[in-house]
């Protein structure tokens, strides 16, 4: 199983040379980020939270660990939404990027603590 890292999308931009699959995993397309900025970047968008609990969530600290329980929820509900990350785990590094500014309160820390679970159970 492939290393599952996580990154901020405008410091990818910076710097896109990684090993292994890239996904972006945000709902929405980041702001100021061109398309061409993110070549080769797979936008799953499917793995994000849902349109409702993302703004539900809006970034807030106080609100993380329900969100994250209700993340987890929908993942788990419709993990076949995460299939294609979990895919390329199997087979190398991957790298999730997102846009939000926190880098301790955000979805993609949730997500790839769900797919490193993931990873771990037997098949």
């Amino acid at each position: 199983m492939g290393e599952i890292m996580i990154e901020r999308v405008y410091d990818y931009r910076a710097d896109p040379q990684r090993a292994g699959a890239v996904f972006l995993v945000d709902r929405l397309w980041p702001r100021g980020v061109s398309k061409e900025d993110l070549e080769g970047v797979t936008w799953a968008q499917d793995a994000a939270p849902s349109p409702n609990l993302r703004i539900w969530f809006g970034h807030m600290a106080d609100r993380f660990e329900e969100f994250t329980g209700r993340y987890r929820s929908e993942l788990d509900g419709h993990p076949e939404r995460a299939e294609p990350l979990l895919e390329a785990a199997r087979t190398g590094p991957v790298t999730l990027l997102y846009a939000a500014k926190d880098p301790e309160v955000n979805h993609a820390l949730v997500l790839k603590a769900w797919l490193e679970e993931q990873q771990s159970e037997p098949e």
